[in-house]
């Protein structure tokens, strides 16, 4: 992926260098057992860990910025750069003016305006404070746990949490959390599993947009962004997680699904066309 030498986001908040507090307790493995079991039930995985919480965990205090940085950082900075270029022209088009979301780098755990919440639980967005969430380690496990290495792949997840943002600037997250009050459990995972399939559709969008301005894709990006689409499905997560499947439980959707909707983004370019709210075919 072609990335270097770009415009680089001032949108950053990096805490890494900051203590969150105490681990969890039982470390990363109950932290893992509470996701799986909060998936399993069709709950939300943050209220689950917001109550495992540390008694007195501090919460964030601003870290001053100490040198460069480092490759990484830097190439989450580009990435979230272009997301602000091509966001804004794109709300630009219709009227509406894009606030780009602020980045958050955090290690092993951190205080948001959503909750506590680990970095087992991996990257996420936080309405309530218009923040995307990530622990820089996830990328690792990416390719290491989940076989779906690469720059584009890294990209894709960036780009997947600020389309979140971007349903959350377009008032859709908000009836999407009306319409789950008044529903049932299977019914409000159904609507989770839309969101995150519109958030892949406009992950798509952004490369399709992005790759127009700056020719960012190279040979076997695509196949990276897709491979990491379908390695955090639903099904192939439960499945590598407890042995089987409960399709009732998706809330995010499934490995097709998720391939399926960020394809048909990077192939449109048009963030309209991606209503997964209006169609019967997930």
């Amino acid at each position: 992926m072609r990335w270097r030498g770009r415009r680089q986001s001032e949108n950053i908040e990096d805490r890494r260098s900051m203590s969150a507090g105490p681990v969890i307790a039982g470390g990363g493995i109950l932290t893992l057992l509470l996701i799986v079991f909060a998936l399993f039930m069709g709950v939300d995985p943050m209220t689950v860990l917001n109550q495992q919480a540390p008694v007195g965990a501090p919460v964030d205090q601003p870290a001053e910025a100490s040198g460069e940085p480092d490759e990484l950082s830097q190439f989450v900075r580009t990435v979230l750069a272009d997301t602000e270029d091509v966001w804004t022209t794109l709300l630009e088009r219709e009227g509406q003016t894009y606030r780009p979301p602020t980045l958050v780098l955090f290690t092993n755990q951190v205080q948001s305006a959503c909750g506590f919440a680990s970095a087992a639980m991996g990257p996420f967005y936080c309405p309530a404070d218009q923040k995307v969430y990530i622990d820089l380690q996830f990328y690792r496990q990416l390719k290491d746990d989940f076989g779906a290495p690469g720059e584009f792949a890294q990209a894709y997840v960036l780009a997947h949490e600020v389309g979140h943002h971007v349903q959350n600037l377009l008032g859709i997250s908000d009836q999407v959390r009306q319409a789950q009050s008044r529903a049932s459990q299977t019914e409000g995972n159904e609507l989770s599993v839309r969101l995150e399939l519109q958030a892949d559709f406009f992950a798509g969008v952004w490369a399709h947009h992005a790759h127009r301005m700056h020719q960012i894709l190279e040979p076997g990006d695509l196949e990276q962004g897709l491979r990491a689409a379908s390695a955090i499905g639903d099904d192939r997560l439960q499945r590598r997680s407890q042995g089987y499947v409960v399709p009732d439980s998706f809330t995010h959707g499934s490995s097709e699904q998720r391939v399926r909707w960020f394809r048909l983004g990077l192939q449109s370019g048009n963030f309209t066309d991606g209503n997964t709210f209006e169609t019967d075919k997930l």
